[in-house]
């Protein structure tokens, strides 16, 4: 990880060349906005990985036995939390472990201190700190989604995206992978806590396989975003995502030219959220409802 803090230096040079400075909300640069959630991810994640090596254990259960959360969970964002305090008082936040608060400035941040606490706790090493900052309330139907940072401490790979300025994987520009039909499509996909949902969810997966190249999933949702955004994957889709679960990742899929949307014409919301090339998103999208009839 230390090799990632000190590559921050020439991503953050990169990132000053890449997008014009005009881009402001709130009166604050998006580039100026991506620095803060970089830095504070990146510090974020060194945590996140010492705890890992220490040794993790289940602290409690949410909302079903297999919903889990951590000790390291809620001391990543108590950390993550208590830095954008101190360099961004006002803006609002909206994390999975310490709840909401209320902006003054226009501006709230959505975080998952570990996406992929399950992968996190048998030491998988997929799982990832994810950091938005969006305008308005902290609510895919009506947000404007103006900077992204997604780190996997595992492995050191850093997703960034401003609003209009692209998608990037450290310093290198990311895009969708080209248009494939949906048979040659590899889609990956997420379950729910729920029992009863997991159930339906396995169902649909099984008719749907026979009809794409593969499925893969690989349990942290930001990652699936960011995975599609960097063409290793074809599409994603998932139900019961919360918030925080897709907030950076969708920003950072979208400014790498996929479509990122909910079902038919909505925006991206509990019930579904997809993304993809356009045209395999739009495949996948009919094939789903297909499937749900």
């Amino acid at each position: 990880m230390d090799a990632i803090v000190d590559a921050d230096v020439a991503v953050a040079r990169a990132a000053r060349r890449r997008v014009p400075q005009h881009q402001y909300a709130g009166g604050v640069p998006h580039e100026s906005l991506l620095t803060t959630a970089r830095t504070i991810a990146l510090r974020a994640g060194e945590l996140a990985r010492l705890r890992r090596s220490e040794g993790v254990e289940v602290a409690a259960s949410k909302s079903s036995p297999v919903d889990i959360v951590t000790a390291a969970d809620r001391e990543t964002e108590a950390l993550i939390r208590g830095l954008l305090a101190d360099e961004r008082p006002g803006d609002g936040f909206f994390g999975e472990e310490s709840g909401a608060e209320r902006s003054t400035t226009g501006l709230t941040w959505l975080v998952d201190p570990i996406d992929g606490t399950v992968n996190f706790l048998y030491g998988i090493p997929h799982y990832a700190v994810s950091i938005a900052v969006v305008e308005g309330e902290p609510d895919p139907q009506t947000w404007t989604a103006l900077a992204a940072c997604v780190v996997n401490p595992a492995t050191g790979e850093l997703f960034t995206a401003t609003a209009g300025g692209g998608a990037f994987l450290g310093t290198a520009p990311i895009r969708v992978a080209d248009a494939v039909p949906l048979s040659q499509a590899l889609v990956a996909t997420g379950f729910a806590y729920d029992s009863t949902t997991r159930g339906e969810q396995g169902r649909l997966v099984a008719e749907l396989l026979p009809l794409v190249r593969d499925i893969r999933r690989l349990g942290t949702a930001s990652l699936d975003l960011c995975f599609v955004a960097s063409g290793r994957y074809n599409a994603y889709f998932e139900r019961t995502l919360s918030p925080w679960d897709h907030a950076a990742g969708a920003l950072i899929a979208r400014e790498a030219g996929a479509t990122v949307k909910g079902a038919g014409d909505a925006r991206p919301d509990r019930e579904l959220i997809l993304a993809g090339h356009p045209d395999v998103a739009a495949d996948l999208d009919r094939t789903l409802g297909q499937l749900a009839r």
